[in-house]
């Protein structure tokens, strides 16, 4: 057998953690009860959604939904005994889940994908129009925003690769199967194509980049808000393949183009530009971070 997928047979080794098939079939279930969940947990805004014509509370669900999935995930790993120490590598066990690595990964996150947009902007793809300014609605969607975004973390980055890094010697099994399971709940996403797909997985391998060299998910889950909510709310662009009706600045649809930065119908990330930048900003996580030769939090090594 090779030595990227050599096994760790442990005492209380379970063989899902082995056979990533049932592993992602079993995520998926939860996922799909966490979605459920969260349509639920949304009832109480339906007034709200059915007489507000702008669109805004509309959205507002449509990202806070995710909160099913924390509850779902956070749930099973309560209940399950052998799954709890990966509630520690949510909260402050590694070192990396600081505030400091927090705002960085809100950094990257914004400049990543401001880097595509403007790329696209110069090339004449794309333009933009001022629309509006609301504080309040802006700060409850960076809330929703994050939900939503760290939701999918915490299902790929955190309960995906923790046990398949368990399962696996090699962490570049869990660094890329887990980034293919984050391309999978993406697949019907409007809009999405060949090269979006790919752009989708190698987001995956960045945030898992992060958690693994950086050894924090709140960094990865940060950068991933970020992008979601500079392209989305900020810009008014489409977030795979999602234009949301509210947003500071809004698209002249007529001047959208398919180029290397920009793809009409999935937005930023269905383009050429944002897998290079993805690319190179992996590379300089591993180059960087790589020399301080600090291995991450391990949450297996006290049980």
């Amino acid at each position: 057998m090779s030595t990227l997928f050599k096994k760790i047979h442990t005492e209380d080794f379970r063989w899902y953690d082995e056979v990533f098939i049932v592993l992602f079939v079993a995520a998926f279930l939860m996922i799909i009860l966490g979605e459920s969940l969260g349509g639920l947990l949304v009832v109480p805004f339906r007034h709200l959604i059915e007489s507000d014509t702008t669109g805004y509370w509309a959205m507002f669900c449509m990202y806070f939904m995710f909160i099913g999935i924390w509850v779902v995930f956070l749930a099973v790993m309560l209940i399950i005994k052998k799954d709890r120490p990966i509630l520690r590598t949510l909260w402050k066990a590694p070192k990396g889940n600081n505030i400091k690595y927090l705002g960085i990964g809100f950094l990257i996150g914004f400049g990543l994908n401001m880097l595509c947009a403007i790329a696209a902007m110069l090339n004449g793809d794309i333009s933009l129009h001022y629309d509006s300014f609301n504080i309040m609605k802006l700060l409850l969607l960076l809330i929703a925003v994050f939900i939503q975004s760290s939701a999918e973390e915490l299902v790929c980055r955190g309960f995906i690769f923790q046990r398949l890094r368990r399962g696996y010697r090699h962490p570049a099994v869990a660094i890329i199967m887990n980034a293919m399971l984050f391309a999978s709940m993406h697949l019907l996403n409007p809009g999405v194509g060949v090269i979006s797909i790919v752009a989708v997985l190698m987001a995956g391998i960045f945030f898992s980049l992060m958690v693994y060299y950086m050894d924090s998910i709140w960094c990865a889950m940060a950068a991933h808000a970020a992008w979601n909510y500079n392209q989305n709310i900020i810009l008014g662009l489409p977030n795979s393949g999602i234009v949301s009706p509210v947003s500071i600045f809004k698209l002249d649809a007529a001047s959208a183009r398919n180029s290397f930065a920009y793809n009409v119908e999935f937005g930023i990330e269905g383009a050429i530009m944002a897998v290079v930048a993805l690319v190179v900003a992996s590379i300089l996580i591993i180059v960087f971070y790589g020399k301080k030769n600090q291995k991450p939090y391990n949450p297996w090594t006290d049980i």
